[in-house]
């Protein structure tokens, strides 16, 4: 008898254990794969100094391996954002994230301070979506003037099937050296030549007065034209989203006499979404009321290796604590009178 009720106890805490955690059982049943499961990426922003120089890429946000969000944190406000950085990408152009003080705006007049939203989501149909929303302003601090600036920049991207991938980049206006331009709405890009600013990086010889750059905003339209990590990868279907500026700088020395061209190339708002070739988002229960929790999930910024990769499992764990620990609770609530009626 005291096995039996003993058993009885067991199941029934276990039961209990689940429906006193909302929505956990059903979140098991949406973890998806690490390596071959939808999944999305978003990075507030990337450069990279020619082919083979230097780059910076800010910390990427993964989705979670359960339905969730994992948000850039505000403490990345700019780019470069640290000595180490500079030293990777040159000592004369800062890229502003947003935010600013009172007094020290490096945006065209009119434009507010606020801060970027960064998330990557794996949905609780475990459709993966991934946007970037943030104001940019790149400023060649050599010269002291704003070269670029973004107010209101989306980029948007959303998996939902194999034959239906989103992706969406838009601005609320763009300005080239203080001069509002029209951003670019389809396929053609925006290019200006031969403007009076320099690289980003020392030359040896280089008069900075002599110095001009090219300049060509576009769209990013495909996986490999972001500037990634390695840890960030694509899938068998797999859309992309974000804003490309590319710099062609022409260095030259006193007497006007050509040194070399420094190309520089950042990935603003860079998001992507990948799915497996069979996949089918899971239902969800139009009753449930769940709140998916924000995870954090990161690539660190530059060529570190991805620390973050095992925190989804972490989160899981977490629950599984939970889980077993209200069984034990329950268990040993039920033992008593279970003992009690045997040893009667």
């Amino acid at each position: 008898m005291s096995r039996f009720v003993t058993k009885l106890a067991v199941r029934g805490a276990v039961v209990a254990a689940f429906a006193a955690v909302p929505g956990l059982a059903q979140a098991q049943d949406r973890a998806v794969d690490e390596n071959t499961g939808p999944v999305a990426f978003a990075n507030v922003a990337a450069v990279r100094i020619g082919e083979d120089g230097g780059s910076v890429i800010s910390e990427t946000q993964r989705s979670p391996l359960l339905p969730g969000t994992s948000r850039l944190a505000q403490s990345r406000s700019a780019l470069p954002g640290s000595d180490g950085e500079r030293e990777a990408v040159g000592p004369h152009y800062l890229l502003h994230l947003g935010t600013f003080a009172d007094g020290e705006s490096p945006f065209p007049d009119g434009v507010a301070s606020r801060e970027h939203d960064v998330t990557a989501t794996l949905k609780d149909t475990t459709v993966p979506t991934a946007t970037a929303e943030a104001n940019y302003a790149l400023r060649d601090l050599a010269s002291g003037t704003t070269v670029v600036a973004f107010e209101d920049a989306r980029s948007t991207v959303e998996c939902a099937a194999p034959d239906a991938l989103t992706a969406e980049t838009t601005t609320g206006r763009l300005w080239v050296l203080g001069e509002e331009r029209a951003a670019p709405t389809g396929d053609e890009p925006l290019r200006i030549e031969n403007l009076p600013f320099g690289p980003p990086v020392e030359v040896e010889g280089a008069d900075p007065e002599q110095a001009v750059s090219d300049i060509t905003i576009d769209k990013v339209t495909s996986f490999d034209q972001l500037v990634r990590q390695d840890q960030w990868r694509s899938g068998p279907v797999t859309t992309a989203a974000g804003w490309r500026l590319e710099i062609v700088t022409h260095v030259r020395d006193a007497d006007g006499a050509d040194l070399r061209d420094v190309t520089t190339r950042f990935v603003l708002g860079g998001v992507s979404c990948s799915l497996p070739e069979a996949f089918t988002p899971v239902t969800s229960d139009p009753g449930e009321d769940r709140a998916d929790p924000v995870v954090p999930v990161k690539i660190p910024a530059g060529a570190q290796v991805n620390t973050g990769a095992g925190e989804p499992f972490g989160w899981a764990l977490v629950g599984g604590g939970v889980v077993l620990g209200a069984a034990a609770l329950l268990l040993a609530r039920g033992r008593r009178p279970a003992t009690a009626r045997a040893e009667e």
